[in-house]
Parts: C-alpha cells; structure tokens; sequence
C-alpha cells in the first residue's frame, strides 16, 4: 500500500495528500513528528522533512516538489500542470511562489511560533515574528485577489497544481486564524472551492490536540 509520512499542519503534505487525492490515488497516513528526528525515518529521508511518499513497489520519494513531479509523470491520466508546455511553466512559477516566497514569509513563522514551540514546549511564541508574518500575508492576498480577477483558479478555468499549492499553504494559515476572509471576497470564494473539494475535505479534519482551529476553518460555506 502507497504510504505518505507527513504532519497534519505541514503545507507541504497538505500538498501531496490534495494531489493524490484529485489523481484518485489510495494512500495510508502516517504522522511524523519531524523535530524528534526518529532514526528510522531519517532512512527515508536524511533531511528528516515531511512528507516522504514510499510507493507499493518500495520506492521512496522526499520532497514535496519531487513527489508531485513524480506524480504528474506517471499518473497523468488527470493532468494539473495544464495542457502546454508555457501553462505548465506558469503553474510552476505560482508553485514555487507559495512553496518559497509564502512559506518563507507567512507559513514558517506562524508555524514555528504558534505550533511548533507549542508542542515541543521550547519558549513563548516570539511576537515579533508573529507580527511580521501577519504584515507580509497581506501583499500575498493581494497578489491572489489579482490573479482571481478574471478566472475561476490561479491559472484558468481548471484547478491546477498553482491551487493546490496555494491552497495547502493557506489551509495552514487558516487554521492558525490568521487570514481576515472578509477583506478578500475573491480569495475567499476561490478557497471555498478549494475546501469544498472530496479530495480536500479529510485534511480539514486534522486536529493538532491542545490547539483547535477557528469554528468556521472546516465550514464549506464559510
């Protein structure tokens, strides 16, 4: 059975869990808290990051990115990297967009400070942090308002990997309570499209026990 090593607030196995999902692909689960640094899944992945995907026939494979490439590749019956050569280009650039610019920005301090340093009991979350992810989220809404403005995803008409993306990386957010939905009707909209989705739903029911999400974080109509 295909297995995916992930932990439920990393946006990066948000990611591969809403790809398989939309490629109809059966998958087990398996947390991995990955700041104990367990010896037998640094044999997975040297790095100790999440998520690491092992196939049925024993391949492993880290790295989000690698792992949706991979996908793409051999189960392109449902293709989401468009249907030319520059669409896929574009869905790459958003891609590397949330998984670099975003997580950098937004995602890994808020993650760091709100959840991490919860769990692993190393401090207070530091403020300072937490203010400057809440500043730099805002250009990023922005920046999707205006990619919303005439189309029903990122790049089109059809959910793409720049959606699934994109949407991994604000689920997070999301849960943490962070993004103000009223200021952004659009992004709003094109995110309950996104969580209204069978193949996004079970992610929106992962609980980090001590520290629940807002009441409307799992409301499709919210």
């Amino acid at each position: 059975m295909r297995t995916l090593y992930h932990f439920p607030l990393c946006p990066f196995s948000r990611k591969v869990r809403f790809t398989l999902a939309e490629k109809g692909l059966n998958f087990n689960l398996v947390q991995e808290n990955f700041w104990e640094r367990r010896k037998s899944f640094a044999k997975l992945n040297p790095a100790m990051q999440v998520p690491v995907l092992v196939e049925p026939e024993g391949y492993i494979i880290p790295d989000s990115y690698a792992i949706c490439e991979y996908l793409e590749k051999r189960y392109n019956e449902t293709s989401l990297l468009g249907s030319s050569d520059l669409e896929a280009a574009g869905i790459r650039r958003l891609v590397s967009w949330f998984d670099s610019k975003f997580y950098n920005e937004v995602g890994n301090y808020l993650l760091n400070e709100k959840v991490v340093r919860y769990l692993t009991r190393i401090g207070e979350p530091q403020s300072n942090a937490i203010r400057a992810a809440k500043a730099n989220l805002i250009p990023h809404l922005n920046y999707l308002k205006y990619l919303l403005c005439d189309h029903k995803w990122l790049m089109g008409e059809k959910i793409s990997m720049a959606d699934i993306t994109a949407a991994a990386h604000l689920s997070v957010v999301d849960y943490l309570g962070e993004i103000p939905w009223e200021n952004y009707p659009e992004v709003k909209e094109w995110y309950a499209q996104a969580k209204s989705r069978p193949s996004f739903r079970p992610i929106l029911q992962d609980k980090i026990t001590g520290y629940a999400p807002p009441k409307c974080y799992a409301d499709l109509d919210f």
